[in-house]
């Protein structure tokens, strides 16, 4: 018997992936597994005014701190939902504007300073513990952060790999995705995303008790129902009305090798489960600018799924 803990998407929210390492040990499994989009996506640059006092524009509001205590509450609240804070002056910020590169390189090195930070956290929390975490960087992750994930002590890369749960479940991950609008790091036309997962799923030594743990969501499975956008990526229509966005490849996979359990993410407010011929396919989901982490636990005994639950925390 396994125990799974699976999340995905927390776009560089803190307070979510120390929820994540905390989990192992709140839901009692036996491995976790973060399922892709770990990075955020933008700098907040917090303006030096002299005299103890600080500048920012965040959320479309503009806020004057006073004092070392306030900015550093500030700082944590801007981490938590997933962005990098940054403290700079008024010549500099306006070098940075001029310079996109720059800005770029800044970018790159706040990821990557956050990451070190992460992973540090992960190695002392799950020191001991017995417990085995599996990342598998998503569409929107640079590649700059996989050989950092290399370098931990007790998070393992897994993307491209095929993974032996325990005896009878094997895993294997990948963070890719078919075309977006956002044109992002890890996203190719879906006869490439096939070629690309059908030679991972060929790897594993019996893919219907296997785990595919695949960032995009199969298409049409409602796992990947997303608000229409324009070409400007403005919703196309008013209200609730959704199209599916996932993978036709992913969907192809999982119709021709029927494994036991497909996790995907993805699509944020796509959370459900859905039962694709014998497989069970889970989108927990990501609330991660409140600052919430949306999971599942999922318990494999001898080639099936026993028991699975959709989690808030």
């Amino acid at each position: 018997m396994t125990r799974i803990f699976f999340a995905t998407d927390i776009h560089g929210s803190e307070v979510c992936w120390k929820k994540f390492i905390h989990a192992g040990a709140f839901y009692q499994v036996d491995v976790l597994v973060l399922g892709g989009d770990m990075t955020g996506k933008a700098i907040v640059p917090i303006v030096q005014q002299g005299g103890g006092r600080y500048r920012v524009v965040w959320l479309e509001q503009e806020q004057v701190l006073h004092g070392a205590d306030a900015l550093a509450e500030l700082q944590q609240r801007i981490r938590n939902r997933g962005y990098y804070p940054y403290v700079t002056t008024p010549e500099e910020l306006a070098e940075l504007r001029a310079d996109p590169q720059r800005v770029e390189q800044l970018f790159v090195a706040q990821v990557v300073r956050t990451l070190e930070a992460w992973l540090a956290y992960a190695d002392a929390k799950l020191d001991g513990s017995g417990l085995r975490c599996y990342v598998a960087p998503g569409n929107d992750d640079m590649f700059q952060i996989d050989d950092l994930i290399r370098s931990a002590r007790h998070v393992t890369l897994a993307e491209g790999q095929v993974i032996a749960l325990d005896a009878h479940h094997a895993m294997v991950s990948s963070g890719w995705t078919n075309i977006t609008p956002w044109h992002t790091f890890r996203e190719e036309p879906e006869e490439a995303l096939y070629a690309r997962l059908s030679a991972l799923v060929a790897q594993l030594p019996d893919p219907r008790s296997a785990v595919f743990n695949f960032h995009v969501p199969p298409y049409g499975s409602t796992l990947d129902d997303a608000p229409e956008l324009t070409a400007d990526l403005r919703p196309k229509r008013a209200g609730n009305a959704v199209v599916p966005v996932g993978s036709h490849a992913v969907r192809r996979l999982i119709e021709e090798h029927q494994p036991l359990l497909m996790l995907c993410g993805h699509i944020h407010e796509a959370r459900g489960t859905v039962r694709l011929g014998r497989t069970l396919c889970i989108n927990p989901g990501s609330a991660y600018e409140q600052g919430r982490l949306l999971g599942a636990v999922i318990q494999l005994e001898h080639g099936r799924v026993k028991q699975y639950v959709l989690t808030t925390g």
